[in-house]
């Protein structure tokens, strides 16, 4: 299955079909040069490829590709650059299963959610074919007589796009496909451990060049390599953006090393996300975005419910109907229909989880359930677990920690100041939620006394959010903005223009010079 899957997405090299391409872009499809990268899948453990990563001089010849097509690809008008990310989403809609399948062979989430993933890129690639006509700027009224003062928004660069293995193709069509409407050429360094999803995506992106002979060939690229490869991205002065998803510190690294050049990086860290259920809110719908939230993805989402912030009152009573509904999950095969927590993505991740729970139990946590291995007899190396829930003192250290694994920390509070100050009290800050049903308890969580999360939701869960809005977070997790709104700006800068239609030169401040 594994070798005709890869056959039908064809990502192999020109010179060899049976080495996987480690650069890809256009009609350059290279063998790598540099050390072995082995790929398994999460579902069993089992080898999937071996790919040779790229090179620094590959890095290079990617980065001065990238330089060069952006010299063309800037003057093609923008909505034919919506027209090509149009032809390119029917590509993903014709491929939808195939490339679900992928996904799920190679980070473990439930084909269901894979599907979604899918989707996802397509609704994106919606959403920037309507951009391209709508990348508008300002009209400003001048201080000065018969002059005119305007806003233009022009391409920016080569973008460099550096993904996490739990979303291998939704976060780079976030990003990429607002670049290529707004002018940007784009590097994609992907996950180490999903790099097959990143030459998928990319072999639909050559196909869809062939429609275009106008664009450029290296208007998109992926080198697959491991952080060496993100760290010579970012110090490079030819890429004005650097946009980055993963985890804290690999953020500091890339933010030092963009900065240090005065780049641009948009980064979408660490996520210690929470929920506050209220003593009003409707317990059935809770329960079910609390199950969701907390489980989806076995937990290796930046925005999974990683904190249950519940009123006293009602604290025993939803703990129970939680451990009842967590006992019944469905564990295992994500290919199965009837699967909803399929594997971790390694034995590292599952060792976290545990160090995480051992904590736990050390700081006075008391676990409700869950948190054991679960081991099938022809999955002996996937790592499955039983989601957890522990209740724990909001003080505790581990629970101001995102642990990427389905671990739920139960928390009691007695008054709604208590809840928000427990809520705001750690340093990520990117998704937050509210179960309620008095609007002053609602208002006051979206206000700004309330959450300090990127994202605030009332009566819906932490996780599964909309393209349409900007994505993203605050503190730890880093400021960036992705997706809807206006994050297409982030791909682009600004000019402010003044025109004088007069026949005077009327000075600034009014000074006169002789």
């Amino acid at each position: 299955m594994i070798n005709q899957l890869l056959n039908q997405l064809d990502i192999y090299t020109h010179a060899n079909q049976s080495e996987i391409a480690a650069v890809m872009g256009g009609n350059t499809r290279l063998k790598g040069e540099g050390e072995k990268l082995q790929v398994y899948s999460p579902i069993d453990g089992s080898p999937v490829a071996t790919i040779n990563m790229a090179s620094k001089a590959q890095v290079d010849q990617a980065i001065q590709r990238a330089s060069e097509a952006f010299i063309k690809i800037r003057t093609i008008p923008a909505p034919k650059r919506g027209d090509f990310v149009r032809v390119l989403g029917n590509l993903f809609r014709e491929r939808k299963l195939q490339l679900a399948e992928l996904i799920t062979l190679e980070c473990g989430k439930i084909l269901q959610e894979s599907l979604g993933e899918v989707q996802e890129v397509i609704d994106i690639c919606d959403f920037a074919v309507g951009l391209s006509r709508q990348l508008h700027g300002l009209t400003i009224v001048s201080e000065r007589p018969n002059h005119r003062m305007m806003e233009q928004w022009h391409p920016l660069g080569p973008v460099v796009v550096i993904s996490a293995f739990n979303f291998p193709m939704a976060v780079w069509a976030w990003n990429t496909m607002l670049a290529i409407v707004c002018g940007d050429t784009v590097i994609w360094k992907p996950s180490e451990k999903t790099p097959l999803c990143a030459l998928a995506c990319q072999r639909l992106i050559d196909e869809s060049l062939n429609h275009f002979p106008e664009f450029p060939c290296a208007l998109s690229q992926v080198v697959v390599g491991d952080y060496s490869v993100g760290e010579q991205l970012s110090r490079d002065s030819r890429i004005p953006l650097v946009s980055a998803t993963g985890s804290v510190p690999m953020g500091i690294k890339v933010a030092k090393a963009v900065s240090a050049r005065l780049g641009r990086s948009l980064l979408e860290l660490g996520g210690n996300n929470a929920m506050i259920v209220s003593a009003s809110a409707e317990i059935e719908l809770a329960l079910r975005a609390i199950v969701f939230s907390a489980v989806g993805t076995c937990g290796q989402r930046c925005t999974t419910l990683r904190r249950l912030i519940v009123h006293e009152r009602i604290a025993d009573d939803l703990a129970a109907r939680l451990k009842v509904t967590y006992e019944g999950l469905p564990i295992g095969d994500p290919n199965n229909p009837a699967t909803l927590v399929g594997p971790l993505i390694d034995r590292q991740a599952f060792n976290l989880m545990q160090s995480a729970i051992t904590e736990a139990k050390q700081a006075g946590g008391r676990l409700i359930c869950g948190g054991e291995r679960v081991i099938f007899a022809d999955k002996e190396n996937g790592f499955y677990v039983r989601p957890a829930i522990i209740e724990i003192d909001s003080l505790a250290d581990v629970a101001k920690q995102e642990t990427f694994a389905p671990i739920l920390y139960l928390i009691r509070y007695h008054v709604f100041s208590d809840a928000i100050a427990i809520h705001n009290a750690v340093p990520q800050g990117l998704s937050s939620a509210i179960f309620t049903t008095d609007l002053r308890e609602a208002e006051l969580f979206l206000s700004v006394t309330g959450s300090d999360c990127g994202l605030a939701n009332v009566n819906i869960g932490t996780s599964g959010a909309e393209i349409g809005g900007a994505f993203g977070g605050e503190k730890e997790t880093g400021g960036g903005r992705e997706s809807g709104s206006d994050a297409w700006k982030n791909y682009m800068r600004r000019t402010t223009n003044t025109i004088n239609f007069g026949n005077d030169i009327p000075l600034a401040q009014g000074i006169t010079f002789g």
